[in-house]
């Protein structure tokens, strides 16, 4: 039996789009689990709750990026999560570190760590901020050994 070369070129052109919307929508649906997780709420509230971090970001309005899946910094498992974040506000943006566990008796979420790292180098720890009137930002050397690149 023979097949014409526009019928191939037809399966080839229809096979890319099916596959190419496959992956797009698995792609879309694990960012929408990892957003809509406990551990993820967690970090984005602590960093919400955090002045010092908001105002420096400029933030209201924060925005909240999609994390990157191949980024070795994203690991996931049932009782760990270790993720970084792209934040940005109006002023600048970064990368939210943060380290979570779940407490199998409860079943909860609690964070670890939690560093907001920004583009220009400064860090702040969330979990525990610099005052609301001070200006520095803490060193890496606070971050409680969360890998953050360096």
């Amino acid at each position: 039996m023979r097949v014409s070369t526009s019928h191939l070129q037809q399966l080839a052109i229809f096979t890319t789009v099916l596959t190419g919307g496959g992956v797009g929508t698995m792609y879309y649906l694990l960012q929408k689990k990892l957003s809509g997780s406990a551990y993820h709420r967690l970090a984005l509230q602590k960093l919400e709750e955090c002045p010092v971090a908001m105002e420096t970001l400029g933030a209201p309005p924060l925005k909240v990026y999609n994390i990157h899946l191949s980024d070795r910094h994203n690991r996931m498992d049932r009782d760990t999560a270790q993720m970084k974040i792209p934040v940005t506000g109006s002023n600048t943006g970064g990368y939210l570190y943060v380290s979570s566990v779940r407490d199998p008796d409860t079943n909860r979420w609690s964070l670890e760590q939690a560093v907001l790292k920004l583009r220009e180098g400064a860090t702040i720890n969330l979990l525990t901020p610099p005052p609301p009137a001070a200006t520095h930002t803490q060193t890496t050397e606070h971050t409680l050994g969360l890998d953050t690149g360096h």
